[in-house]
């Protein structure tokens, strides 16, 4: 039994400009939330063909190496085959529910991450296995597309996995988010870019009449077998995952200003000092970022 859940982010910014600033801020975001032992290592980072890639069936044994997925990568009617692979390992003891520690072994809240990103899709899927291993898994399958948000299934969904897909459309400006995660530098109502004169999102329908405009189409597959707690820790991923998309566009339109005009050449430059630096922060610095709501 798996949980299907498709996320419909619409940005003011084209889908060209999004490649850069997913990344920016991936690097940005990875850094507030990695010290005091926890947060973010990152294994792998490099280019992939998966015309030249064996399939990964030993994701425990292949740590450190570029393997295929076990399907191929494909949305709105294409197959993609070469972009860049990442392997992270995130450290969770103080971002899992309270419940999970309790009964989780030590050292077993390691999450492992591996990511295909064949931009404009991207997959990433996120597994445990030093303990959970089969029973638990969470795919985000991710397909960046220059509408509104109103493309039916851009996935090529059938069967049951379409008839049991919920959609949901994040509104980074007027979807409420906890007071713990909102910070005024990361509010769209307040923000204007000077480099490109977007924003401020005030009003209630922006999304209908914003330029440029594009969508991130995000379909979240979770899988977590564990008898008894099944269905709340699905729910409480699928609550996470809403948490995080909404909290993390909004930082990627508040900070147009500093991806706005950066090339692939220097994401890859701010990735390989930000590695460094997490590595650094991991060992030595305090305890920070987001923290599980039970």
């Amino acid at each position: 039994m798996v949980l299907i859940h498709e996320y419909r982010v619409v940005l003011p910014m084209t889908v060209e400009e999004y490649q850069v600033a997913q990344l920016y801020s991936v690097a940005e975001a990875s850094k507030e939330n990695t010290g005091g032992g926890e947060g973010i290592e990152v294994l792998v980072n490099e280019p992939f063909d998966l015309n030249e890639l064996k399939t990964d069936t030993d994701t425990a044994q292949n740590d450190n190496k570029i393997c295929a997925p076990e399907k191929p990568l494909f949305a709105n009617g294409k197959t993609f085959t070469k972009g860049q692979y990442t392997h992270k390992i995130y450290h969770l003891q103080s971002k899992v529910p309270g419940f999970i520690r309790k009964i989780a072994p030590k050292g077993s809240l390691e999450i492992h991450e591996k990511a295909w990103n064949a931009y404009p899709y991207c997959r990433t899927y996120v597994y445990n296995p030093g303990y959970m291993k089969e029973g638990f898994y969470i795919m985000i399958e991710t397909m960046h597309y220059g509408d509104r948000g109103t493309t039916g299934n851009i996935h090529g969904l059938e069967g049951q996995d379409l008839t049991s897909r919920n959609v949901t459309t994040i509104d980074i400006a007027n979807d409420p988010i906890s007071s713990k995660d909102y910070k005024k530098e990361f509010d769209p109502k307040l923000f204007k870019s000077e480099k490109t004169g977007r924003g401020l999102l005030v009003e209630k329908d922006w999304m209908k009449s914003v330029e440029p405009v594009m969508c991130a189409y995000k379909l979240v597959t979770i899988k977590f077998k564990w008898f008894g707690l099944q269905g709340r820790v699905e729910s409480f991923i699928n609550r996470q995952e809403h948490r995080l998309f909404t909290t993390f566009h909004r930082q990627v339109f508040c900070w147009t200003d500093k991806w706005y005009g950066m090339t692939m050449a220097d994401i890859r430059a701010i990735e390989e000092a930000t590695k460094k630096e997490l590595d650094d922060q991991r060992q030595h610095g305090e305890l920070r970022g987001m923290k599980a709501e039970d």
